[in-house]
């Protein structure tokens, strides 16, 4: 399970581009999005670097040190 703080999230259209970017990285990733809280967790195979790669191709960077 990979938790990213994701402070450039701030409505539902963030939510919805968000979780498609991580299920079009990994289809099977079970993904959970707290826009309140600006997180989302991941349960994917795909290693932490790949998940932040595509949050940050689709215009979310993971704040850094935000790691688990």
């Amino acid at each position: 399970m990979h938790r990213f703080t994701l402070p450039d999230m701030s409505c539902g259209h963030c939510v919805a581009a968000i979780t498609e970017a991580l299920r079009a990285a990994d289809a099977q990733a079970r993904v959970e999005v707290d826009l309140a809280a600006r997180t989302a967790e991941v349960d994917s195979a795909l290693p932490r670097e790949t998940l932040a790669a595509a949050l940050t191709e689709a215009g979310y960077p993971p704040a850094p040190g935000a790691a688990s």
